[in-house]
Formats: structure tokens, C-alpha cells, sequence
């Protein structure tokens, strides 16, 4: 038995065949800042959803999925005969946000670990200070005399 399931082999066999498809054949400029980040296919192989990253900003994000709603067909028509399946899935664009917060969360990170770098500088222990004393040789009980 195969450790993946058929609809995740399609899913691959449509990101490949899209993202191939963005880079030859497409030329609405609405999606050429995109990019196939995902798909998703239902267990009974009639809906995959697709993931576009969109490198831009939400005006960018708007036209490149105005863009994808608009080259719909042509995207169906033009993979479906290397795909080899009985019926065409139904191709529905999502915009995959999560290259975008994963870039806040590392600025935030980022922000952290700087702003923790100079409170440790300021919070150096002065070489001149004096430490407690923690050695046991006094509370050590083998060392009585019995």
C-alpha cells in the first residue's frame, strides 16, 4: 500500500502542472507575481483548492485572484488532459497568507531577540562584585566525625 493517499498524487500532478502553466502559457499580467504554494483535493477527486502566494501588496493579492477567476477555464482545459482523470476537479483560488505571517512573526522575533541583546549588556554582573560563597565541605555529612 502506498503511503499517500491517490487525491494528494493529484494534488501534486495539479501544482506542478499549474505552476508550468504560470511559467509558459499565461500571460495576464494579474498573475505573473504568483506563485502555486498549495493544493488540496476532496477524498472524491471534485474540488481542489489551490494556495497562490502573491508577492505584493493586498492590491496585488486582489488582481492576481481577479486574475486567476478570469484564466479559470483556461487553466481547466489546458491541464486536464495530462492529468488523466475521468472528471476535472472544480479549481477554486484561495490566497495562501502564510508566507506573509510568517515574515511578521520572524520581524517580531527578530525585534525580541534585539531588544533582549541590549538589556543583557546593560544587566552585566560587575567583576568587582562579590559572590556568595556556595562550597559544601562545612554542610557535608560524611565529613563528620562519628
Amino acid at each position: 500500500m502506498k503511503p499517500y493517499t491517490r487525491g494528494d498524487r493529484i494534488a501534486g500532478m495539479i501544482q506542478v502542472a499549474i505552476t508550468d502553466l504560470l511559467r509558459k502559457k499565461i500571460s495576464n499580467p494579474k498573475v505573473e507575481m504568483a506563485t502555486v504554494s498549495g493544493v488540496k483535493l476532496t477524498a472524491d477527486l471534485r474540488i481542489a483548492d489551490i494556495y497562490i502566494t502573491v508577492f505584493g501588496g493586498k492590491k496585488k493579492v486582489a488582481e492576481a485572484m481577479e486574475g486567476f477567476k478570469q484564466s479559470k477555464g483556461f487553466i481547466k482545459k489546458s491541464i486536464a488532459p495530462g492529468l488523466g482523470l475521468k472528471f476535472m476537479p472544480e479549481l477554486r483560488f484561495f490566497h495562501d497568507d502564510s508566507f506573509d505571517k510568517a515574515a511578521k512573526m520572524d520581524a517580531l522575533i527578530q525585534a525580541a531577540s534585539d531588544s533582549d541583546v541590549k538589556t543583557d549588556e546593560s544587566d552585566e554582573i560587575d567583576e568587582t562584585d562579590e559572590l556568595p560563597d556556595l562550597s559544601m565541605d562545612s554542610a557535608d555529612p560524611d565529613s563528620q566525625d562519628q
